[in-house]
């Protein structure tokens, strides 16, 4: 009899990680373009027996820079290219609040893992958390999950503001797949 190998769950940020980044925003379907590479990263851990979770902190919506319909409708891009590819995307929870509503979902804070933990029954303790933020690691560190940096999106500046990163870090996301498939 075969013992099924547990592979550990990936949780995503979206923005600067799957697609590329804006300081003013992703806040159109048409502005969502995806990171080549992280399209097929994606499929490629969902081949391999990897759940894949999203976990963004979106305050456009707060901002009122974008509808939840306009967000719906970046996400079916998104799960769309990466059916195409062959991936598949278990679970999405995004944050809709701004720094200034204090909430306990927005990342630093490691309530977006803690919703996905429960709705799908993740151990966060043997989750990948991959970030281009130092927020993004701060909420994996929290949740007690490992972090990683890719260096797409804000990912060199977070690592030029913080030398010291004790996380491992990969130029993009296909990166660190790589390394998680070995």
């Amino acid at each position: 009899m075969l013992t099924k190998i547990n592979k550990p769950d990936i949780i995503l940020d979206r923005d600067g990680v799957i697609n590329i980044d804006s300081d003013s925003y992703v806040k159109s379907v048409n502005e969502w373009l995806p990171i080549q590479s992280s399209i097929l990263a994606i499929a490629n851990l969902h081949k391999a027996g990897h759940r894949i979770f999203i976990a963004t902190n979106q305050s456009g919506l707060g901002r009122g820079y974008f509808s939840l319909d306009t967000l719906t409708a970046m996400h079916n891009k998104m799960l769309d290219l990466i059916h195409q590819a062959g991936g598949e995307i278990t679970g999405i929870a995004f944050c809709p609040h701004t720094p200034d509503d204090h909430c306990t979902c927005r990342k630093p804070k490691p309530g977006l893992l803690h919703d996905l933990s429960l709705e799908f029954n993740i151990d966060l303790n043997a989750a990948i958390v991959i970030g281009d933020s130092l927020r993004d690691l701060q909420a994996a560190t929290e949740a007690g999950s490992k972090a990683i940096l890719v260096l797409t999106g804000k990912g060199k500046k977070t690592q030029q503001e913080n030398p010291e990163l004790p996380y491992p870090i990969f130029e993009t996301l296909y990166d660190a797949s790589q390394n998680i498939l070995i």
